[in-house]
């Protein structure tokens, strides 16, 4: 059986444009691949409406989990929440909650302010995260325990 893909987005218009490197998306990578995922490298694009159109890429090329950076928080270019929720077919509320609860309990109070989504597109599961290493790795703690069975329940698989 061959390994479920996954992809990972980053929402920075900083990286997109080259001024610096993005430090979180090869975290997300490494994560999935150690939970059996085939992954490649992360889509580096600017927030906004790049983002709507590289996570509905992953999912056209048969991604069953694409996880996203970045773009989460208050400022006028954060609208990964909005691209994501527009290809939304179904919502999955607890797991950004958990993600915003877990940043607060690891002692980062404005993790609340993260708009982060969750939900399924297609048959993929589709999770933000926000952009800070911190963040990411608050949410991948999250996510460790329940990924793998979320993205199989995706399609109705037994458990």
């Amino acid at each position: 059986m061959s390994a479920l893909a996954g992809a990972v987005v980053v929402a920075s218009n900083r990286a997109a444009a080259g001024v610096y490197e993005d430090a979180t998306g090869p975290l997300i990578v490494s994560f999935l691949e150690e939970l059996g995922f085939a992954v490649g490298a992360p889509a580096v694009v600017p927030d906004g409406d790049p983002v709507g159109a590289a996570i509905a890429a992953a999912v056209a090329a048969g991604a069953r989990v694409v996880l996203t950076t970045g773009g989460t928080g208050l400022t006028p270019t954060d609208r990964t929440p909005e691209a994501t929720r527009a290809l939304l077919d179904r919502e999955v509320p607890g797991i950004a909650e958990a993600i915003r609860s877990a940043g607060v309990a690891a002692g980062v109070p404005t993790a609340v302010l993260s708009r982060g989504v969750a939900g399924v597109v297609g048959a993929a599961l589709v999770v933000n995260l926000p952009g800070s290493r911190g963040g990411v790795k608050d949410g991948l703690e999250v996510l460790r325990p329940i990924l793998v069975h979320a993205v199989e329940q995706v399609v109705g698989s037994d458990h």
